[in-house]
């Protein structure tokens, strides 16, 4: 576990210029000290690593030094050859790239080790596309994938309901989420300079540094303020033109990830505008995640009151509206009662009736 450690350190410190003992702690998940014992350690070992000291000192490896303990275990072959989704790459035209990364791993690799391949993809397939629709690829994925890797401004047409609008988008990074591709941007109006007046909800002026989408300066003395992100269905992009000279300076403070499990989360909230009164049994409590949204259905469990005598939990439990609400806790049967609003109620009253009279024959 140990040698392990120690040889990440050195292939961390090989690819960076510097690393404090925090960010190496936090790369490593081990406390600082446990850094500098390790430091020590190769150090002993003869692995030329020099601490800088003061404010902004770190640890660095010296002279240019390479280490050679690059060969793969079979572990890290199989995992190497998991990484990526064979429909994700196809649809961004990289299928033939990564056909030509894997032989070239596979020839690099030890003979024995050569199988790994074939072992993952026989063991392991991600199906990305979600059930009961038909993967299609969007047109314009191509071109937006060509703008994120370059760091290239677009001209494009989006979709909006019944009308088309212009945006000039500074692409940062596309998102595949069941079956569906999505790009987050900045987006500014049209012509607008890098510091113009922003679209209410849309549009934003370019990261801090950065030209305007095609060319566009900030003016002298022009603030650079930090850019909203948004985020676009690619497959409501009726045009993509991707600008052929000029790249926009990114944002370094951007995480991809992190920015799209936080938009994912506030828009499954989003969704949740009525609240509906309901007396459940333990049977139905435990049932709850799976019919309804899962967080809301944890929240509102864990604001539950009760056992009442008769052995029911009653809570409050945010939904998208009345129908929805009603089409999700009819699968829960006599597990659950809805108490408000009204209208519910009596919809599920009468729901039992008929039930009730259909079964009582």
């Amino acid at each position: 576990m140990r040698a392990a450690r120690l040889i990440k350190m050195v292939l961390l410190l090989q690819s960076r210029p510097s690393m404090t003992a925090g960010e190496l702690a936090r790369e490593l998940e081990v406390s600082e000290r446990t850094v500098g014992r390790d430091v020590l350690s190769l150090s002993e070992a003869g692995v030329p690593v020099y601490a800088d000291r003061g404010r902004a000192g770190g640890y660095r490896l010296l002279g240019g030094y390479r280490t050679r303990l690059t060969g793969l275990g079979r572990s890290e072959a199989e995992t190497l050859f998991l990484s990526g989704v064979p429909s994700a790459l196809r649809e961004l035209g990289l299928a033939d790239a990564a056909s030509a990364a894997r032989l070239k791993v596979s020839a690099a690799l030890l003979p024995e080790l050569r199988e790994a391949a074939a072992g993952a993809a026989q063991r392991f397939h991600l199906d990305a596309p979600a059930w009961y629709r038909s993967p299609q690829t969007p047109a314009e994925l191509p071109s937006l994938a060509e703008a994120v890797w370059d760091d290239r401004p677009v001209r494009a047409r989006y979709r909006r309901k019944d009308r088309d609008v212009e945006r000039e988008l500074e692409p940062y990074g596309l998102i595949l989420k069941a079956g569906v591709w999505y790009v987050a941007a900045c987006a500014r109006r049209e012509g607008q300079g890098a510091t113009g007046e922003a679209e209410a909800g849309g549009g934003a002026p370019g990261p801090p540094g950065s030209r305007g989408a095609f060319g566009t300066a900030p003016g002298p003395g022009d603030a650079a303020p930090v850019p909203p992100f948004r985020i676009y269905r690619v497959d409501r992009f009726a045009s993509v033109t991707v600008a052929e000279d000029g790249h926009f300076v990114r944002d370094p403070g951007f995480d991809l990830p992190a920015f799209w499990a936080e938009r994912a989360a506030q828009f499954a909230r989003s969704l949740l505008r009525e609240e509906v009164v309901l007396r459940l049994t333990e049977p139905g409590i435990r049932r709850l995640p799976h019919v309804t949204e899962a967080t809301a259905a944890q929240e509102a469990v864990a604001g539950a009151r009760g056992p009442d005598p008769g052995g029911r939990w009653t809570l409050t439990l945010a939904v998208e509206n009345a129908e929805v609400a009603y089409a999700q806790l009819l699968g829960l049967g006599p597990e659950c009662e809805v108490l408000a609003p009204g209208p519910l109620r009596d919809r599920f009253a009468a729901a039992a009736r008929r039930t009730a009279e259909l079964y009582g024959g």
